[in-house]
């Protein structure tokens, strides 16, 4: 699974990929602060342009985008290597969760805050099958301070957002299993893929102490390897884009390590499956700018806009 072909390049810290019907590939550019188009034939196109960082993004059942906003980052080069890097905010504003109609372009923040907690730093979405979404607030990392995140549930209309689990250290990717029933959340400090087992829409079964908040840990990477965003596969692993290693490591619905496919950019982004077949994974790489694709050799779970 080496055979990778270059999509795009000159994408400014790019995550969030959706692959769409028609071949092209929607994604957001954290850096550049758009939702992006990347055509068949390897143009990019700017859909939209806000405010603050969009992060990650889903289709929602009605065919508009919902966008996990972080709230902004301040990007800074790092010595040694030849990429940008998010690094301590520019000041504290919050992120949030935005609808995008891609046929009208109407736009509207869907939430800032949860009763009376703000949200810090929204990163990654998923819809579920009953029309409503779960996502990360990853947090934020100030000089000396760290505000940590959590895993929330919300109507696509606006009208309900509840937490699920809090705190956690960095969580960033957010998926389901094919079944439903249980959701996994990545924390990018810890390298860790917690489980949450789901009773209902935003209601979690809580794992007893000593789980900090009511999930399970299902894998940890040993080293210094860190989670960033991921898929799911039809058949139920878990595909976790990672960071350091540079590659995709595929883990079983038991937490175990099956194998690491490598993408060659430490700052590999996320995952997400296209094609007639969904064996097509096209994967961001933030370090070097790129969009890839790969043959995968499971097919990916299709997902609820899709």
């Amino acid at each position: 699974m080496t055979d990778q072909r270059v999509l795009a390049s000159g994408l400014l810290f790019p995550e969030g990929p959706i692959a769409c019907p028609d071949g092209s590939v929607l994604l957001v550019e954290i850096e550049r602060k758009t939702v992006t188009r990347v055509h068949p034939d390897g143009r990019t196109e700017i859909v939209a342009q806000l405010d603050g960082g969009p992060n990650g993004m889903a289709l929602g059942p009605d065919g508009a985008l919902y966008i996990a906003n972080n709230g902004g980052f301040l990007f800074q080069k790092q010595a040694g290597f030849n990429r940008t890097k998010p690094g301590v905010p520019e000041g504290y504003a919050g992120g949030w969760i935005e609808r995008l109609d891609l046929k009208t372009g109407e736009h509207r923040v869907l939430y800032t805050r949860c009763g009376d907690h703000p949200l810090v730093g929204p990163n990654d979405i998923v819809f579920d099958a009953h029309g409503g979404f779960y996502f990360t607030d990853f947090g934020k990392m100030y000089p000396r301070m760290r505000m940590n995140g959590g895993l929330y549930y919300g109507l696509a209309d606006g009208s309900r957002i509840v937490e699920i689990a809090y705190p956690m250290i960095m969580p960033n990717g957010i998926g389901l299993s094919p079944d439903g029933s249980t959701l996994y959340a990545s924390e990018t400090e810890t390298g860790r893929l917690w489980a949450f087992e789901i009773e209902a829409p935003g209601v979690i079964k809580r794992a007893p102490f000593p789980s900090p908040h009511g999930g399970r840990v299902l894998c940890g990477l040993p080293g210094y390897q860190r989670f960033d965003s991921m898929a799911v596969e039809a058949g139920g692993n878990i595909c976790v884009a990672t960071l350091v290693s540079a590659c995709i490591t595929v883990i079983s619905p038991q937490g175990e390590v099956l194998r690491q496919v490598p993408t060659n950019d430490p700052i590999t982004t996320n995952i997400c499956f296209g094609g007639p077949d969904l064996k097509t994974a096209y994967i961001t790489l933030a370090g070097t700018g790129q969009l890839i694709e790969m043959p995968w050799p499971e097919a990916g779970l299709r997902l609820v806009g899709g």
